[in-house]
This record gives C-alpha cells, structure tokens and sequence, in this order.
C-alpha cells in the first residue's frame, strides 16, 4: 500500500509517497516510491506497552478522527546478529490506511523511550529485559 507524506521524513525532506510491504506480524518494509530510502520498520505493541498522543495539527493535517485505522510503526536498525538490531521510539511513523497518509513524529518528554533501543531488551528469554 502507497501513502503520501504529509509531513517530510527526518533526514529525506524530499520523498513525498512511500511504500509499505508487510514482512510478518512483526516486521514491515518501508520504501520510497522512486529514487529513495527504505527501511525495515516493526510493529513496537508486539515488544512493549507504546503509548503517546498526536498532536491536534497532525490529526487535522492527517485527516485522523477517533474513528481512523491508524498504523504505528518504529524504524530498525537492522544489524547481524539481530539481537544487536536498535529500535527508534522515540520518532514513530503513523499511517492513516483510510486516506493513505502517513508522517513521522517526535515523542518529546518521555523518559521510557530511546532513540537507539537495542532488540534484544525485548526478545523473550532475555533476563536483563
């Protein structure tokens, strides 16, 4: 499925549509439609409790009402093995599938998320998680 950014990537001012390919319940591709990036991106509720709120204007320019199917995902960084693999909580993306919308937001203020969260705190088995 194709979604237009409303709001421009961090770092890719210029990719305006983007690609979204589901690898498995836990993992998607993300990829610039045309010359651009791509990322792998996960599902953070299939590792966590994630919670926080969009902002007014961002619901306003994504179209989002309390009624929206709205997708939350997290950009990986993917390393071998993958339990060196780093999630970044604290920029979520958000997709809109009703109007094929999607931005990317910073989470200000929130202690309980980093920017560079190793995988491994939340595969299960791991003591120190």
């Amino acid at each position: 499925m194709q979604f237009d950014l409303k709001l421009p990537l961090l770092g890719f001012d210029t990719v305006s549509k983007m690609e979204l390919q589901k690898i498995d319940e836990i993992f998607l591709r993300l990829e610039s439609v045309g010359d651009g990036p791509s990322f792998t991106i996960i599902n953070p509720f299939a590792l966590r409790e994630y919670s926080f709120d969009i902002p007014s204007s961002l619901q306003a320019l994504m179209g989002i009402t309390p009624e929206s199917n709205l997708l939350i995902y997290n950009i990986m960084i993917l390393q071998a093995p993958i339990e060196k693999s780093t999630i970044n909580f604290v920029a979520p993306l958000i997709f809109n599938t009703d109007n094929q919308t999607m931005a990317q937001i910073i989470i200000d203020n929130r202690a309980d998320f980093g920017i560079a969260e190793p995988i491994q705190k939340y595969l299960k088995g791991n003591e120190n998680g």
